[in-house]
């Protein structure tokens, strides 16, 4: 089973890897996805726009057979501009079928978080730093503990946000472009 899940893994992070975009190209995507929480949560938005940080992840590829992996390249931005350009991964075990794309963003909204995650050697969600998950309320508010939290995270796909998920279990590593 390990032999199965390591293979399931190498084989999504090799892929992701041959299809790296060039940093003009993920910077582009990255502008994009901005806008595209923008559009979905005017609340999201004005949180990035307060935020020390904003890491995004345009394009998570999250595929599995039994056994399961994600991968996606990203960009963290401080005042506006790019300062660094890294990945997530996740492996998972379980009942799951199928592949889907989403955007993933994660915001800093403190300088001591934004400084645990930039310090560390491959941060992963659930034990370096917990990340609230933003869910909307009533007229597309952001709930009120959600938003005073130190780690916000939004997932989202061109349907909109996607809630059950989670960022717990991810590794955020800092790559080279």
């Amino acid at each position: 089973m390990k032999t199965l899940l390591a293979a399931t893994c190498l084989l999504a992070f090799t892929a992701g890897a041959a299809f790296a975009d060039s940093k003009v190209e993920l910077d582009a995507k990255v502008h994009e996805a901005r806008a595209e929480l923008a559009k979905h949560t005017s609340a999201g938005a004005a949180l990035a726009s307060k935020a020390h940080g904003v890491l995004v992840f345009p394009r998570v590829i999250k595929a599995g057979l039994g056994v399961g992996g994600e991968f996606g390249e990203g960009a963290l931005q401080v005042g506006g501009r790019t300062v660094g350009y890294y990945n997530i991964a996740a492996a998972s075990i379980g009942l799951q079928l199928g592949a889907q794309a989403r955007t993933e963003i994660i915001l800093f909204m403190t300088a001591d978080a934004l400084k645990t995650f930039r310090d560390s050697q491959g941060w992963k969600a659930g034990v370096d730093g917990s990340v609230a998950l933003a869910t909307l309320g009533a007229g597309g508010t952001i709930d009120t503990k959600t938003a005073q939290k130190p780690i916000i995270g939004f997932i989202f796909s061109n349907k909109g946000l996607m809630y059950n998920l989670t960022f717990e279990g991810s590794k955020i590593t800092k790559i080279e472009k």
